[in-house]
């Protein structure tokens, strides 16, 4: 398990990470989420080794992030870092190398993700010559080169077509489902929400909602959308048991809280006239997101938006 416990890290003035504590398990898909400036990148950095935090710790499996992790970890950073004038294949096998892969064993594992991620015609040629899209390609397939047990990917999805966010898609899940840990930022909700399982949101460097997906939207009530035939007068009837959080000219939305019976509710309802449609909602990702951030969204200034350690 990766655990991040009681993290602080600063930059001058400017505090990035203000006693961030969350975990993620083997075989876990987590969103790592928050606005900008939130602090997302400081604690990737520091969960790959690459800056050390000012107090609190990082484990892996219950041990430090030491050179033996950081050999089985797979860690993409947002800005590039592929050496531009290297081949696609040869600049594989060479980071392969670094984390002690046999030549051979380096160049088939290239091979496969340079296929499985969609650049067997480009193999050959010099990353400076790809797409930004397919350069993105190149820095996952060197986070995955080496097999590793854990990944931390800094917004793996920017700049991606949707056919290529598809297959990075796929490939993230593929990994958990085999026991891999991973970990990746983006500020795409809708995806995050469709694809993980678990969610960690910070802001200010704090942890402000976190853990499973499904039991989050369900923490926070159903939302019952009726319409009936003979228009939404209905609603202003509602007692304390529920709450009515949206009107239009067909139809009325109610908040249930949690283990709530919708029963008295379309017996309201039903009164005014025949019912046309029910159905249950729940909140959106994006709505628990803005919820949880709030006015703890990061105001500091444009010297904070500078400093490429906090994002």
């Amino acid at each position: 398990m990766l655990e991040f416990r009681d993290l602080y890290r600063s930059f001058g003035d400017v505090i990035a990470l203000d006693g961030l504590s969350f975990t993620v398990a083997p075989g876990e898909l987590c969103g790592f989420l928050g606005p900008n400036g939130a602090g997302k990148t400081t604690a990737m950095r520091c969960a790959v080794g690459v800056i050390q935090p000012d107090g609190g710790s990082i484990t892996w499996q219950d041990g430090p992030i030491d050179l033996r992790v950081r050999r089985r970890t797979g860690y993409m950073p947002e800005e590039r870092g592929l050496y531009p004038k290297m081949r696609v294949h040869e600049q594989l096998v060479y980071l392969g190398r670094l984390h002690e892969m046999a030549t051979a064993d380096a160049a088939a594992s290239a091979s496969h993700w340079i296929d499985r991620l969609g650049l067997g015609d480009r193999s050959d040629s010099p990353v400076e010559e790809l797409s930004l899209g397919n350069q993105q390609r190149v820095q996952l397939a060197a986070s995955l080169v080496h097999d590793p047990e854990l990944l931390v990917l800094d917004e793996p999805f920017s700049g991606l077509d949707p056919i290529a966010t598809d297959v990075m898609s796929d490939v993230l899940l593929e990994r958990a489902r085999a026991g891999v840990a991973v970990m990746f930022s983006s500020h795409q909700l809708d995806l995050v929400e469709d694809l993980c399982e678990t969610v960690a949101v910070i802001s200010k460097g704090r942890l402000v909602l976190g853990g499973n997906v499904a039991e989050l939207k369900a923490s926070r009530g159903r939302r019952l959308r009726i319409e009936v035939d003979g228009g939404t007068a209905w609603s202003q009837r509602i007692g304390v048991d529920a709450e009515v959080v949206s009107v239009d000219e067909v139809g009325a939305t109610v908040l249930l809280p949690p283990g709530a019976d919708a029963a008295p509710v379309l017996d309201i309802a039903q009164q005014q006239g025949r019912l046309l449609d029910v159905h249950l909602e729940q909140p959106r990702l994006s709505e628990l997101f803005r919820n949880a951030v709030g006015t703890t969204e990061d105001t500091l200034g444009d010297e904070f938006q500078r400093r490429s350690e906090v994002r």
